[in-house]
């Protein structure tokens, strides 16, 4: 018999609480079209190249996720795109695109209250080549010769400033930045500002630009990358014995959240349902994870209390499998201590495509989430050619598998041992 203090959790059914996703928009290696984005990963290309962007001959690690022939036209006007981080321009175009693809362009905004309607797009790194231009000009030239866009385009915030000056939305809006985390820090945030009847509407979601002498440097002397120079394409390899560190890369994913009722209210397309977050702390080290995977466990059972889901029902999982030797055995065995059993459960590796997108990561893996519910097929995860025989759940090795999903999890940590899983569902009025 059952333990009378056990009961099924209870999803939410108030419309005003229940967030669902209107629109999607993505600035990726693959290019700034959310289904030419899935299509590429589905087919299991790889986005890793040997960067070009500045001469990284004599550096130990030569190749990223570097987004080659972005363009912002239509979108950003030339002047300010000259001056623009590659940060804020991708997030510009991600959401321009997500809030387009909720059919809330200019002209509809405009008909709205705009009081209502708020961005949280944060970055881990913010305005790096900025920051790093205008060390560079205090050092060679002297304080009077750095721009006065040094400080403003370098600070974390300004995504989601620029976003709201260029749409005039005048909600919540600010920036969180908690390493690659970041992105999923923000929904969780979002949707709990629609749950308090502060927003109907948010844009959200995670943007990065990192790949530039400074961050790739930076990470080099972490001692965090994959150095397998000779075969770009083939050093993410999440959960593969052959496994040396991740490899960097960059973009933007933006979601548009909304209150089920708002989104009704206006007819909208609904893509799927955020049924709920979590976040929590390692506590334990800067850079390494927990060896009991506590903090990513107690994360995951969180997000699916608050989610209303037992665990039983998820069946999917876009982990947060950076390809490092400590953290992919870390997370898969705190997923293994929550879902007891993990017949069903398909689980894969978005970062084997595309790198890891730092604070765009959880942007870019939740549209992979979204986008897996809608199609009924998730993508591979590439360059499994050695599994470590503990990872007993199905990776999706190296080609794509037709999976209806029920519920989906998608999970992202970061440095500082912050955790944070969002939980997406196929929408069902």
């Amino acid at each position: 018999m059952a333990s009378p203090t056990v009961t099924a959790p209870k999803r939410e059914t108030d419309p005003k609480k229940r967030i669902v996703i209107t629109g999607m928009g993505v600035v990726s290696v693959f290019g700034n079209d959310v289904d030419t984005f899935y299509e590429k990963l589905l087919e299991g290309t790889s986005g890793i190249t040997l960067i070009d962007r500045f001469d990284a001959s004599t550096f130990s690690v030569r190749f990223a996720g570097q987004i080659r022939d972005f363009s912002s036209t239509g979108y950003i006007d030339g002047k300010n795109d000259r001056r623009l981080d590659d940060c804020w321009r991708y997030c510009l175009v991600a959401g321009r695109k997500a809030l387009d693809d909720a059919s809330l362009g200019p002209e509809v905004l405009d008909t709205m209250d705009k009081s209502r309607i708020g961005v949280l797009v944060g970055s881990g790194m913010g305005g790096l080549t900025a920051f790093s231009n205008g060390v560079e000009a205090l050092i060679q030239k002297g304080y009077k010769k750095i721009t006065p866009f040094f400080i403003p385009y370098s600070i974390t915030n300004m995504g989601s400033a620029l976003l709201a000056i260029d749409t005039g939305l005048m909600g919540p809006n600010y920036s969180i930045s908690t390493a690659c985390a970041t992105a999923n820090y923000c929904f969780y945030a979002a949707a709990n500002h629609i749950r308090r009847g502060e927003a109907d509407v948010m844009v959200v979601g995670g943007t990065e630009a990192a790949v530039n002498a400074t961050g790739v440097g930076g990470f080099i002397a972490c001692r965090a990358l994959s150095q397998r120079n000779d075969e770009p394409h083939r050093a993410s390899r999440p959960w593969d014995k052959n496994r040396d560190g991740f490899v960097i890369g960059e973009g933007s994913g933006v979601l548009i959240m909304e209150s089920l009722e708002h989104a009704m209210k206006r007819g909208a397309n609904i893509v799927a349902e955020y049924l709920g977050g979590a976040i929590t702390c390692d506590a334990h080290h800067m850079t390494d994870p927990r060896k009991d995977g506590l903090g990513v466990s107690s994360c995951i059972t969180k997000s699916l209390e608050d989610a209303g889901v037992s665990p039983e029902e998820v069946n999917y999982v876009n982990a947060h499998a950076t390809s490092t030797l400590a953290g992919d055995l870390a997370e898969f065995n705190a997923i293994k201590s929550v879902f007891k059993n993990t017949s069903e459960i398909k689980m894969n590796g978005t970062k084997s495509m595309i790198g890891h997108g730092l604070g765009a990561a959880g942007g870019l893996e939740a549209i992979a989430t979204i986008k897996a519910i809608n199609t009924g097929w998730v993508h591979p995860t590439i360059n499994q050619d050695d599994l470590e025989p503990s990872v007993t759940i199905d990776t999706v090795p190296n080609v794509k598998k037709q999976h209806e999903i029920n519920v989906g999890i998608s999970n992202s940590f970061g440095f500082g041992g912050h955790n944070s899983v969002v939980v997406f569902a196929p929408f069902k009025p």
